[in-house]
């Protein structure tokens, strides 16, 4: 029987995931421009060398690993869908964070060490968003995609992640041209973090509109959900037969967590 799904609503859902790639590969890269006004704003004032200014750079990476271990854990307990808008808030915060860390807790102009300490934890918290959509968006993308196409979608990940990389970059440089370094180093890098609130505020918002994975909702044994899902993106004379074998494949899971919850 020839493949028949709705292509125009998996590359719609795929299309929001991919928005969290998209993240990824901005807040990987949104430091490459701010990270000298950094430097100048936050790690020479307080006498600080060249390890404090590594770390402050590097600091997201300590969020990715935390993110990529624990997205495991997070995908099977809150589900695929939840996990993602989880990361989106984590990027929000960040980027909201990142370029104003003074909020709420210090002064504006008057660096200190806990200010830098903040600043690095707002940083990690991106990174966890990045460790944890660089494990949930293809496996998000994966369970929804019909095998057919499945590769196809999922290698959409990886080219947002390198869009979001060149995003950034021209919008760090929209955001210093023409400006004076003195404006650039005293403004110009909170909007370059500040900028990343609005694709994740994006994100976050559409992942409202797309539905939970097949494959998760089969696996809480809830079946008619799942059902609902594959008929909307297969059309009814293949979703049956498609829960059938999520189901036969997600059985020993299923079995193992009815004898762990007793």
């Amino acid at each position: 029987m020839k493949n028949q799904f709705n292509a125009g609503y998996i590359i719609g859902i795929t299309l929001v995931a991919t928005l969290g790639g998209l993240l990824f590969g901005y807040d990987t890269a949104v430091i490459s421009g701010a990270e000298k006004s950094v430097e100048a704003y936050l790690i020479r004032p307080l006498g600080f060398g060249a390890l404090a200014h590594g770390i402050t750079v590097s600091s997201a990476l300590i969020g990715c690993i935390l993110g990529g271990a624990l997205s495991g854990l997070l995908s099977g307990r809150l589900g695929r869908k939840r996990s993602l808008i989880l990361a989106a808030a984590l990027f929000f915060i960040s980027a909201l964070g990142s370029a104003f860390p003074e909020t709420g807790f210090f002064t504006p102009g008057e660096p200190t060490r806990g200010l830098l300490i903040l600043f690095n934890m707002y940083r990690i918290i991106g990174g966890i968003g990045v460790g944890l959509a660089s494990a949930v968006v293809p496996m998000y993308i994966g369970e929804i995609a019909p095998a057919a196409i499945r590769g196809k979608m999922v290698s959409f990940n990886q080219f947002a992640i390198i869009f979001g990389m060149l995003v950034v970059y021209f919008v760090n440089w929209g955001i210093a041209r023409g400006q004076s370094l003195e404006w650039i180093d005293g403004i110009g890098w909170r909007y370059m973090f500040a900028s990343e609130a609005i694709p994740a505020f994006l994100f976050g918002t559409l992942l409202f509109l797309v539905p939970e994975t097949p494959r998760y909702l089969a696996l809480n044994r809830q079946d008619e959900k799942a059902l609902s899902v594959l008929t909307r993106i297969n059309g009814p004379r293949q979703a049956n037969s498609i829960l059938a074998e999520i189901k036969e494949s997600v059985q020993p899971a299923v079995s193992s967590k009815l004898w762990a919850y007793g």
